[in-house]
C-alpha cells in the first residue's frame, strides 16, 4: 500500500488544536501521510488568561525541515503561519524546486484584531513568493482584504471582488472562508476558479469551539488534491469535512474549544449546496 506524502510548513500549536497538529490529523483522517516543516512554536501561559508567545525557529532549521521532506517526494504541500519575510521567500522558493504537483496556501496572518495594521513586508512577501506558486489560496475575510488592499469584505458581493483582485495576483483558485463575519444567514464561501464565483453554503453552528477551523479547512483540501480530487470537488469536501469537526468542537479549557478533526468519518458531514453567484 502507497500513501500519497502531504506536507505541511507551519507553526506548531502547543495545545493540539491548530497549525501542523490540526493538519496532522486531518491528513491522517483523508489517508494520506503528512510530513511537517515547523516555522515557529505557539505555547500558550495558563497563568496569564491563555496568552500567546511565538517562538520563531532558526531559518536554517526550518531550510533542513523542507529539505528533508522534500527529498522523498512530495505530492502536495500547504503553508500555515510564516512568521517572517525570509521564511516566506524560503517556503515559496522550496515550493517552486519540489515538483510537488499541488500547493495550497493558507495565508495565517498573526494579529490581535481586524483592525490591526499588519507589517506590509509580510503581506508584500507573501503576494511575491506564494500567491503566484498557488494552485488555491484559502483566505478569511481579514486576510483576504489584506491580501487584496482592500477593507475586508462583509458581504457575499464583496467577496466576489476580492476573489478576483487575489486571483490576478496569481493564484490559480481562491477560497474565502466566510466565517461569523459575514453578513449571511448560512455559513458560507466563495470560490473562484478565474470565471466563476460558487458559493459554498451550509447550516449555521451556534458554537465558540472552532479553534483550528481554518488550518484543518486547507489542509483538507491539500489532501483531497493529492488523493486525485479535482479542485472543486476538493473545496466542498473540505468544507463538509470542516463543517462536521465544528459541529463536533468540544471544550479544551476555559479558554479554547478545538474542532473534531475525526467528526465526519464517525457521524457523517451536513449537506453543502453550490449555487453560481
Amino acid at each position: 500500500m502507497t500513501l500519497k506524502k502531504t506536507l505541511t510548513i507551519a507553526g506548531s500549536d502547543t495545545s493540539g488544536g491548530a497549525g501542523i497538529q490540526a493538519d496532522l490529523k486531518t491528513f491522517q483522517e483523508l489517508g494520506t501521510y503528512g510530513m511537517t516543516a515547523l516555522t515557529v512554536i505557539v505555547t500558550m501561559d495558563p497563568d496569564n488568561h491563555w496568552s500567546h508567545d511565538v517562538h520563531s525557529l532558526p531559518i536554517d532549521v526550518v531550510k533542513a525541515q523542507i529539505k528533508t521532506a522534500l527529498s522523498t517526494g512530495i505530492d502536495a504541500v500547504k503553508t500555515g503561519m510564516l512568521s517572517t519575510e525570509e521564511v516566506i521567500q524560503t517556503a515559496g522558493e522550496a515550493i517552486s524546486e519540489s515538483g510537488a504537483e499541488h500547493v495550497v496556501i493558507d495565508p495565517v496572518m498573526v494579529c490581535k484584531g481586524e483592525d490591526e495594521v499588519l507589517n506590509p513586508g509580510t503581506v508584500d512577501a507573501m503576494i511575491e513568493y506564494l500567491l503566484p506558486r498557488a494552485e488555491i489560496v484559502t483566505p478569511n475575510l481579514f486576510e483576504a482584504g489584506q491580501l487584496a488592499g482592500m477593507k475586508t469584505p462583509a458581504t457575499v458581493e464583496q467577496m466576489k471582488t476580492v476573489a478576483e483582485k487575489i486571483h490576478s495576483l496569481g493564484a490559480k483558485n481562491v477560497v474565502i472562508k466566510g466565517g461569523k463575519q459575514l453578513q449571511h444567514d448560512k455559513a458560507a464561501d466563495l470560490f473562484y476558479d478565474g470565471s466563476t464565483h460558487l458559493l459554498l453554503e451550509s447550516e449555521k453552528t451556534d458554537t465558540h469551539y472552532n479553534h483550528g477551523a481554518g488550518c484543518t479547512f486547507a489542509a483538507a483540501i491539500t489532501a483531497n488534491l493529492a488523493n486525485g480530487s479535482d479542485m472543486k470537488s476538493a473545496v466542498i469536501d473540505a468544507k463538509a469535512f470542516v463543517a462536521a469537526a465544528i459541529a463536533n468542537g468540544w471544550k479544551l479549557n476555559d479558554y479554547v474549544g478545538p474542532v473534531m478533526h475525526g467528526a465526519k468519518s464517525r457521524f457523517g458531514g451536513p449537506e453543502i449546496t453550490t449555487t453560481e453567484v
